[in-house]
């Protein structure tokens, strides 16, 4: 989005003071409304949204939010009606099980519905100089006024500690019984994810976004609410985006931990994550599968793999990513998108719908929006989605806090080895917990 095309759909201009600050003030003005997502790529060079840092929807003037098998078919009849709209919103996890044709999930806790999207009634781009605005209800220069209203800084809350929903003897156990598994044949590959539970009242989810990310700012970061559901956000992963008729889907399989203090080891750990036989099986497993998820919607012979086993630096870790991109068959839209390749394979494996069947088997609860997206469609119909990973939810009206953890599993996983990359996976989030 440049200037012009801002300019061009009733955006107006404001000049900032401060980047930091305005967009600290932005963040809490938004979170003040029952729905708003406020989306930021942390100054990372991918134009996630153009040339903007962050986006944000706030307020609601039409919205749909559905559980159960209707919920993707309602979801195709509310974008029908609010073409050539901005619209965001989410896609949790227990969406997929309906594609699939598997049994409802059970709600999580933190109390996302399997779809929330909503036609905002405020809309802001902020760029590092200028603050872009645009609302149905209020001028713009009233939106503006209240956020400069808005504190600068948070005051402190209190710290909690979560615990893990499966203790580490039975996570290991666990792990061999789904090595059994991939040893008959019934899958190749399993992302196995483990919960860690807490209850704090009366907490600013907000503020855990602020810090979440100062400690671990990446380019597909969210603060997204649902009426009384939080999520905080700091994913480092693409699950599929639009532009024109191109579609392009980033998974992640392979991490290695950074070793920020010491230049020659963190460069050993990242050719090391290059150089692994595990991680190029894991990486190429589900790049196979995301093609085949694209070749359902796209151009017969279009889909190709752009890039593969790229390692990205992040502040936590190093990431093993691969981009696969394909021309869209022209007849194609958002729905049709979603039901071919939803729930992402990186957060799930292969074959997609038995390694579900084994995932609602093997892991003690529901995981929500958790492994699901958030993003946003265009009123050109260009959409941009994340993978909903490093990640606290949050239920305000319950108390209820989790965040989850996960990793590939093969047959040449090494249990113990899966147990510590799930804690490096959560350590961001717990940091962020510390208080």
């Amino acid at each position: 989005m440049n200037t012009d095309e801002l300019a061009g759909q009733g955006f107006v201009a404001f000049e900032i003071a401060s980047f930091a600050d305005t967009r600290r003030q932005l963040l809490y003005w938004a979170s003040q409304y029952s729905n708003c997502c406020f989306l930021d790529h942390a100054g990372y060079p991918l134009p996630a949204f153009g040339s903007a840092e962050c986006l944000v929807a706030a307020g609601t003037l039409q919205q749909f939010e559905c559980t159960g098998p209707a919920a993707i078919d309602g979801l195709k009849l509310f974008l029908q009606q609010h073409q050539q709209q901005w619209v965001f919103g989410h896609l949790g996890y227990g969406l997929g099980a309906h594609l699939m044709g598997l049994p409802t999930q059970a709600p999580q806790a933190a109390g996302f519905t399997d779809t929330c999207f909503f036609i905002p009634d405020h809309l802001i781009v902020l760029g590092k100089e200028l603050l872009w605005v645009k609302s149905h209800s209020l001028t713009p220069q009233q939106i503006w006024e209240q956020i400069k209203r808005e504190p600068a800084i948070a005051p402190s809350q209190a710290s909690t500690q979560l615990q893990p929903r499966l203790h580490q003897q039975a996570y290991l156990a666990t792990l061999e019984q789904l090595r059994q598994h991939i040893a008959r044949g019934d899958c190749y590959e399993l992302n196995f994810c483990l919960e860690f539970a807490g209850h704090l009242m009366e907490a600013c989810a907000t503020q855990w976004f602020e810090k979440l990310s100062t400690l671990s700012p990446n380019p597909f970061s969210c603060f997204y609410r649902q009426n009384h559901s939080y999520l905080c956000c700091a994913s480092p992963e693409r699950y599929i985006k639009r532009q024109g008729s191109t579609l392009i889907s980033q998974p992640i399989k392979g991490t290695a931990a950074r070793q920020v203090n010491n230049p020659l080891h963190d460069e050993a750990s990242r050719l090391t994550l290059l150089q692994s036989a595990k991680d190029r099986s894991e990486n190429v497993m589900v790049v196979d599968l995301v093609r085949n998820d694209l070749s359902q919607v796209c151009m017969p012979g279009s889909v190709r793999v752009k890039e593969l086993f790229g390692v990205y630096t992040y502040p936590q870790v190093f990431q093993m990513i691969s981009t696969i991109e394909g021309q869209l068959k022209p007849e194609v839209d958002f729905v049709d998108i979603i039901k071919a390749s939803f729930p992402m394979g990186s957060m799930t494996g292969a074959p997609k719908k038995r390694v579900m069947e084994l995932i609602s088997l093997y892991e003690p609860g529901p995981r929500g929006l958790f492994s699901g997206s958030v993003g946003y469609i265009t009123p050109q119909g260009n959409f941009d989605f994340n993978v909903v990973i490093r990640s606290l939810l949050y239920n305000g009206q319950t108390g209820h806090l989790s965040l989850f953890a996960g990793s590939g599993i093969t047959w040449y996983s090494q249990p113990q080895q899966e147990y510590e990359e799930c804690l490096l996976k959560a350590k961001a989030m717990m940091q962020v917990l510390e208080g």
